[in-house]
């Protein structure tokens, strides 16, 4: 689907960041800020120590998760894989957004229905990670932003210094015309879902629930191999 990196890094730093803003600072899109939090917290800085490793294992099975669904898909010949991972990814960002308002309101970091809230959300984000792994397309990086700023950072410097090969400088832009979107997608959509969790709660996870349903649909039309 056109523009798909776009929306699923716009729902990467949605829902990365409702959950950092809900659940006491967990990073559901990715691992490497809980490690850091770990860290901090068993200094005695912050709170949910539990919550964030429990927020590992469950990263884990969404990516284990993603992986069965795609060789189910494929063994069976049962359609596009990238349209049953979306579906998944869905059916878990359903299941964050139930837990959500069940624990609602949010002020132990230590109780069971937290932990069953911030789990699902891994589970749906580790989902997203393991889809370009899983399913290849020509497509860059759209949970995590770090690659992409440095590789963005590195192409503007070489735009600007380079000599007139045109080739090089074509190639350059075309990376560029897919890398900025994804940056700036991430940008908004973490802007989004704080404030949508500020002003709806929970009920903010509909955005990127809708974005996913749409994404899936796209991609029905089109077979994966």
């Amino acid at each position: 689907m056109k523009h798909e990196d776009t929306l699923l890094a716009f729902i990467a730093g949605y829902v990365d960041t409702l959950g950092f803003v809900a659940l006491f600072g967990l990073f559901t899109a990715h691992v490497t800020g809980n490690f850091v939090l770990i860290g901090a917290e068993l200094t005695g800085s912050g709170q949910g120590i539990v919550l964030k490793l429990l927020a590992f294992p469950a990263f884990i099975a969404g990516v284990a998760l993603s992986s069965i669904v795609v060789r189910v898909v494929r063994v069976h010949a049962l359609g596009n894989p990238s349209r049953a991972l979306f579906l998944v990814q869905a059916l878990l960002l359903t299941g964050f957004l139930v837990a959500g308002l069940y624990a609602t309101p949010v002020n132990d970091a230590e109780a069971i229905s937290v932990a069953v809230c911030g789990m699902l959300g891994a589970m749906a984000m580790g989902g997203q990670n393991a889809h370009s792994k899983l399913v290849a397309h020509a497509g860059v990086p759209n949970t995590v932003m770090t690659g992409n700023v440095t590789q963005a950072v590195l192409d503007v410097l070489d735009l600007m210094l380079i000599g007139p090969d045109t080739a090089g400088r074509v190639a350059i832009r075309a990376r560029l015309v897919r890398t900025l979107p994804t940056i700036v997608a991430f940008g908004i959509g973490a802007t989004l879902g704080a404030l949508g969790y500020v002003w709806i709660s929970f009920w903010a996870l509909l955005l990127p629930l809708g974005l996913l349903l749409m994404l899936a649909r796209g991609a029905g039309a089109v077979v994966s191999t």
